[in-house]
């Protein structure tokens, strides 16, 4: 039987680290601010929005909340990112995705500073993480990252497969893998025998929004599996994209949906904007 990665654990480990950071910022009459952006009434969002404000309080991390209507123009959401790029109490904005389908996306992403980009979305932080070179990581990646390495899991050599190719989770995981020496494979819908492929996987990532997609027969034994996947089933109950119950006794290592990933995407999102705070004002 495999090992359960609990994220929930590991993620109050590091916001445990975070908050005595930001203790020692504030000391130093230093306090990081974070700017949550949603626009419109998408429950999902509404729930992660108060999830990051929660978060901040916890963490001591200043933030600020705008809730906006649906019918909000995009000139009027790319004002108000002008004015957060320019406040000193903010280090971080984040636009709550996905957008009313009115505003372009990549418009509001290219609008928010690279240096407020604790989403690391903008093509500046992906060009960074491209070349090694990078301020911030994008929260679920990096979440992901933290995750394998709380758990002694070292990607220098292994074989590691990431099924998905999103510019939010499969690329940047791709590269952040390689970044840790590890053999990278991208899947997607169009990769051929793709048991094949996943079966050769030491660390096997899904990422690819298809609930209980990778099974027993698609995962090498012993294999490392991590499911970023959040799927929700007709019963209302949540789903990876990993079907635990039969990939669980062939894995060494793996992580529960919910329990898992979900909780380090917040704590990313807080390690981004201390890091933020800490670049503004010169702190190592």
């Amino acid at each position: 039987m495999a090992k359960i990665i609990n994220g929930k654990e590991v993620s109050e480990k590091i916001r445990l680290r975070i908050a005595e950071e930001v203790k020692d910022l504030a000391a130093k009459g230093i306090v990081p601010g974070l700017a949550v952006i949603l626009v419109g009434d998408d429950p999902a969002s509404q729930v992660y929005v108060r999830n990051k404000k929660r978060a901040c309080e916890q963490a001591g991390i200043y933030s600020e909340s705008y809730e906006l209507p649906g019918n909000t123009s995009q000139e009027e959401l790319l004002a108000l990112i002008d004015k957060l790029n320019n406040d000193p109490k903010i280090n971080g904005i984040l636009a709550q995705l996905p957008l009313p389908s009115h505003i372009d996306e990549e418009t509001v992403i290219n609008r928010i500073s690279p240096d407020k980009d604790v989403d690391a979305f903008h093509p500046v932080n992906v060009g960074k993480i491209m070349i090694g070179n990078y301020d911030f990581l994008p929260c679920t990646p990096a979440g992901v990252m933290a995750l394998l390495a709380e758990s002694g899991v070292d990607c220098a050599g292994k074989e590691c497969v990431v099924v998905g190719r999103s510019n939010i989770v499969g690329k940047p995981q791709a590269m952040l893998l390689l970044h840790n020496h590890g053999t990278v494979t991208i899947c997607h819908s169009r990769t051929k025998n793709l048991a094949e492929v996943t079966r050769r996987a030491d660390i096997l990532i899904a990422a690819v929004g298809k609930p209980d997609f990778i099974t027993a027969e698609m995962v090498k034994p012993g294999a490392v599996v991590i499911d970023v996947g959040i799927n929700r089933k007709a019963d209302g109950k949540l789903t990876g994209d990993v079907d635990f119950a039969s990939v669980e006794p062939v894995a060494s290592y793996i992580t529960p949906v919910p329990g898992g990933v979900g909780p380090m995407t917040i704590t990313m999102l807080l390690q981004n904007t201390l890091k933020s705070a800490k670049k503004a004002n010169n702190i190592s």
